[in-house]
């Protein structure tokens, strides 16, 4: 019952991170989402189709190694498609954003990591790189959160070369944040 409320508001959060934050910047993030963006700043494809069709394979991948993860994660790949589309025209924090983009992309980076890291926290995900981070994390013994960073990057990287350098430099503290965000609702211990 808990990750049937759980997944819609991960799933929210992460949205409002891209449409509200990234959007109107053309800022990226990583993994499956910053290959959503790319596609629809370089041809306007809808962001919610093109994270469907990344996660598939994905998807296939975690059908054989954990089916209860696979149905959770399938719920969240569906809800978080449906918000990024459903969001999209909107822009309520048009000028505030354009005035402020570092602080825009550290926000939406970390409200898309504090969505992941709740998804993960529940043994859920939105069926994307996460999920792969989740799947691998364990097997790598690399803290999922740190992981996905590494992952964002390439991403990151790759579209950065395609845009300018001010994207890419806002999309590195967009992936920064959303890291340290999903690390930190992830971690099961904290020393002080």
């Amino acid at each position: 019952m808990r990750k049937i409320t759980i997944i819609p508001i991960g799933c929210l959060l992460i949205a409002f991170g891209i449409d509200f934050f990234l959007m109107p910047l053309k800022v990226l993030d990583g993994g499956f989402i910053g290959i959503a963006l790319i596609s629809n700043y370089l041809f306007g494809v809808k962001v919610g189709v093109i994270l469907l069709l990344c996660s598939l394979p994905v998807f296939l991948y975690t059908w054989f190694q954990d089916k209860s993860f696979f149905f959770h994660s399938l719920f969240g790949m569906i809800f978080l498609s449906y918000f990024v589309d459903l969001f999209d025209p909107y822009n309520p924090l048009g000028p505030l954003i354009s005035a402020h983009p570092f602080a825009a992309s550290v926000t939406g980076g970390t409200l898309i990591g504090i969505g992941f890291g709740i998804l993960l926290k529940f043994d859920t995900s939105t069926g994307g790189i996460d999920l792969l981070a989740k799947l691998l994390a364990g097997k790598l013994k690399i803290n999922v959160g740190i992981l996905i960073l590494i992952m964002d990057a390439v991403v990151v990287v790759t579209g950065g070369l395609l845009f300018s350098l001010d994207t890419f430099f806002l999309s590195v503290a967009t992936i920064t944040a959303g890291g340290l965000a999903t690390s930190l609702c992830t971690s099961k211990y904290f020393s002080y």
